[in-house]
């Protein structure tokens, strides 16, 4: 009985039960593994990409397995897109009580071979994303009494990294976007905190490997040279972004929460 209790109090914590959740980036990858837990969780997802195709395939998925999920096509870029987006969720859903941001790109180049337009896009999806939609969710949040904003930074938020400047940059700036809106915003009941992945497979680390131009099985061992020995999962990610939205952090605002194997140990 006594176990029976504790299970009850464990799902109650991690529940989203009639929650909106809103995630970006999320055609694959991390984005595509939030979107997926969150919904598992009870959560109505706002699959946000720029890819329809692979978009919707993650919300086909979620609604596969009985959750609920629409995809919207927005390029978080965009101010009229985001307003679009946050407006269309709301219409069809009424509110937004979890947002995500994982839309980002990584270049992998330092600042002698990295093109003006280059810098632009990585800090416009990355970093500029969080800002244009946020700023149209947080109203929402505050009319609503309350919300939760997660940020995905990256281990190179708070350390330095080879040949990835404007990402080191953009991820950088998320982690301290993160806890001004945190300051800001806490008066609102609303907790904003960020979450830091080290090496994820995922085909954005794939396509780092391609740029760099090394071999595979070499990057990926690399990678995984860690102490706990091996590149983490997007389900690793999700189950940190999970607590986050969930009842179980209702103490914790402002926060970077490292998830990368001990790499930055």
């Amino acid at each position: 009985m006594q176990s029976r209790k504790i299970d009850q109090r464990a799902a109650q914590l991690l529940s989203l039960e009639g929650k909106v959740a809103m995630v970006t980036g999320a055609a694959s990858g991390i984005g595509r593994g939030i979107s997926i837990r969150l919904a598992e969780m009870g959560a109505f997802v706002a699959v946000l990409d720029i890819d329809e195709v692979k978009g919707c395939a993650t919300a086909e998925e979620i609604e596969t397995q009985g959750g609920a999920a629409t995809f919207l096509k927005c390029d978080v870029r965009s101010a009229a897109e985001c307003r679009r987006a946050v407006k269309l969720v709301i219409e069809e859903a009424g509110k937004i009580d979890i947002l995500c941001n994982c839309a980002g790109i990584a270049i992998r180049k330092d600042i002698i071979d990295l093109t003006e337009d280059e810098w632009d896009l990585a800090l416009d999806v990355t970093l500029k994303g969080i800002y244009l939609l946020s700023r149209e969710v947080v109203p929402h949040m505050i009319r609503n009494g309350g919300g939760c904003i997660i940020n995905i930074g990256s281990g190179w938020s708070l350390k330095g990294g080879p040949q990835a400047a404007s990402y080191c940059a953009a991820k950088g700036g998320a982690v301290n976007l993160t806890r001004a809106m945190a300051i800001d915003h806490g008066k609102h009941n609303i907790r904003v905190n960020c979450v830091c992945p080290g090496d994820v497979e995922t085909p954005m680390l794939l396509g780092e490997c391609v740029q760099l131009g090394e071999g595979r099985e070499a990057f990926m061992r690399e990678a995984a040279n860690r102490p706990l020995g091996r590149v983490g999962t997007p389900d690793d990610i999700a189950n940190a972004v999970l607590f986050l939205a969930s009842p179980m952090s209702s103490w914790i605002t402002g926060a970077a929460l490292v998830v990368d194997g001990g790499g930055l140990a």
